[in-house]
């Protein structure tokens, strides 16, 4: 796809009614293990990835249903009003029957989170994906799993391992231990208990949402970023 086409197409990111059209597979992406699709939005030329729930491959440690479990990332994101996380919608009438489906992010993909953090710039965007990670209890926040649109945007995808009741945070964005919680973020996360929104509430289980609010809580308490633990496995395989 040449520079002026991916120009000239609209994007699900920043009009999600986007991912309500009808879809055309445009190949398999060979790197995801899930059995991702990227497809276009035939009406509007758009670009989104879908996950076929029956593609998806089993876990021990996690039950089956990654799907809500971004979905419910992305609505934690929108809830504290700083939403790096792609527009996602769950569809029960794709090719390959039920799944998510998410806007594309058009982006640089040799860039990853090891190049973007050199910039200072992007501290502050980075700093509230790691914020998201830690509520979240990211498990598997890989270098190429943030990436940087052709606006300059930050943008985190592939948050499937999140939510576990179970300590699990793996993530490469440990270079930023002690930044400041943003006052509005801090705010957001502290509401959480008094304000779990029901679309988030919906999506986890009893003692995963308990979860959520002792980490969000335990964040706010802290008001900064936690330094990378010295003991167990702070790392994703592959980091990137």
């Amino acid at each position: 796809m040449s520079t002026d086409e991916r120009a000239s197409r609209p994007s699900a990111l920043d009009d999600p009614a986007i991912l309500d059209d009808e879809v055309r597979l445009l190949g398999r992406i060979t790197a995801s293990s899930n059995g991702a699709h990227l497809v276009e939005l035939v009406h509007s030329g758009a670009l989104a990835i879908y996950k076929p729930d029956a593609l998806e491959r089993p876990l021990w440690d996690f039950p089956p249903g990654l799907g809500r479990r971004e979905l419910a990332f992305r609505a934690l994101a929108e809830f504290v009003g700083i939403c790096h996380v792609p527009p996602i919608v769950v569809r029960h009438d794709l090719p390959y029957g039920s799944g998510t489906l998410q806007a594309f992010v058009d982006a640089d993909f040799d860039l990853t989170y090891f190049e973007l953090v050199e910039d200072q710039a992007h501290h502050e965007s980075l700093a509230v994906i790691a914020a998201l990670d830690i509520v979240a209890n990211n498990a598997d926040r890989k270098g190429s799993h943030v990436l940087l649109d052709d606006e300059g945007r930050l943008w985190a995808i592939d948050n499937a391992l999140t939510f576990h009741p179970e300590s699990k945070l793996r993530t490469v964005i440990w270079d930023l231990a002690g930044h400041p919680l943003p006052t509005a973020l801090a705010a957001r996360l502290a509401s959480l208990a008094d304000d779990l929104p029901d679309d988030l509430a919906r999506l986890l289980e009893p003692e995963e949402r308990r979860a959520l609010l002792q980490r969000a809580m335990r964040l706010v308490r802290r008001g900064a970023l936690p330094p990378m633990p010295e003991h167990g496995r702070p790392y994703p395989w592959p980091p990137v």
